[in-house]
């Protein structure tokens, strides 16, 4: 059988994953229905035991691998399920079992912060606003372009140093117990590094000095601690670069007229192809739902391969996809 790219394939997915060819994908992009959360129409979620649950999503992954390419991406969302008012960490156990049982590394966890959660009145417990989305890959040569990840439309313009940055410091050092010539030191290197900041080489700097701030700690803390050891000081240099973080915080999107209960935003489908994706790439969706992959697939020139079990969903994602430009489907 060949698979139209562009398209969305009503059917059951774990026959029609067996269609594609071995090392064919550049990225699969899913959110498997949740365990007994939702009435999707028939299909996985409805087992009567998690195990059952987590057994069918194992399968389906094996497949996943196969088709994967070297350089490729596996990212799978779930959602958690309680059971006797105990949460059963359903997303973990899934997470576990798949790096237990297959040659796969887990690279993040990367949490969806809901802006918007169901508003709930518990009693008991607080109100669910993350979801996790596990990101698999099966080499260590997987596509990631880390540049291109939560990019801001416009980079605004950033303001002129004050003339008395770090002027603060100067005073700082004489009060402190360092020797003189270690006082010296630190003058001048906090001279350059003041010069760096007016001349736009760095955004800022932070100083700190033995006896005045506390011990610096975390990825550098060693070299740091080093050096007030010996100079008495030591100097960090930022350079402005925004952390990319392990978190998205997104509203779940609401879509007139669409049945699915369960849409999350095409808008953070695209952070994940802007990641782990080029133009052109083939992206599958084995359970793409309401369509949101394929939407932010044809958004950013991403070709795409969706399967969907629900006739209702497949025409309700076909028909989101009809109000964007459309493409011209290509056998795969």
């Amino acid at each position: 059988m060949n698979l139209p790219l562009d398209n969305i394939i009503c059917g059951d997915c774990f026959d029609l994953i067996k269609t594609i060819p071995d090392k064919s994908i550049n990225l699969i992009m899913t959110s498997p229905p949740y365990y007994q959360q939702r009435d999707y129409g028939g299909g996985m979620g409805n087992e009567d035991q998690l195990e059952h649950y987590l057994e069918k999503l194992l399968t389906l992954f094996e497949d996943c691998i196969r088709i994967l390419r070297e350089d490729g991406n596996i990212v799978f969302n779930l959602g958690d399920k309680y059971e006797n008012s105990s949460l059963l960490l359903v997303p973990y156990r899934f997470a576990i079992q798949v790096t237990e049982t297959y040659p796969v590394k887990l690279v993040n966890a990367i949490t969806w912060v809901k802006s918007n959660p169901t508003p709930r009145q518990y009693k008991r417990r607080l109100v669910s606003s993350t979801e996790p989305f596990f990101h698999f890959v099966k080499s260590n040569d997987y596509y990631y372009n880390m540049d291109a990840f939560l990019q801001p439309d416009t980079i605004s313009k950033k303001p002129k140093p004050s003339s008395k940055i770090g002027q603060g410091y100067y005073k700082l050092i004489e009060e402190s117990d360092l020797a003189p010539e270690q006082k010296q030191h630190a003058r001048q290197e906090l001279l350059t590094v003041i010069q760096e900041v007016k001349l736009g080489k760095i955004e800022s700097f932070r100083m700190k000095i033995r006896g005045i701030h506390s011990e610096p700690f975390g990825g550098q803390a060693g070299g740091r601690q080093i050096q007030l050891e010996t100079n008495g000081f030591t100097i960090i240099r930022i350079h402005g670069n925004p952390l990319k973080k392990d978190a998205l915080t997104m509203a779940v999107e609401s879509i007139k007229g669409m049945k699915h209960p369960a849409v999350y935003p095409a808008k953070l489908i695209v952070e994940f192809l802007h990641l782990l994706t080029k133009e052109n790439d083939i992206v599958l969706d084995p359970f793409i739902g309401s369509g949101s992959t394929a939407v932010a697939c044809k958004m950013l020139n991403r070709r795409y391969i969706g399967f969907e079990l629900n006739p209702d969903y497949c025409q309700q994602a076909q028909d989101r996809l009809a109000d964007l430009q459309p493409v011209q489907p290509q056998l795969f």
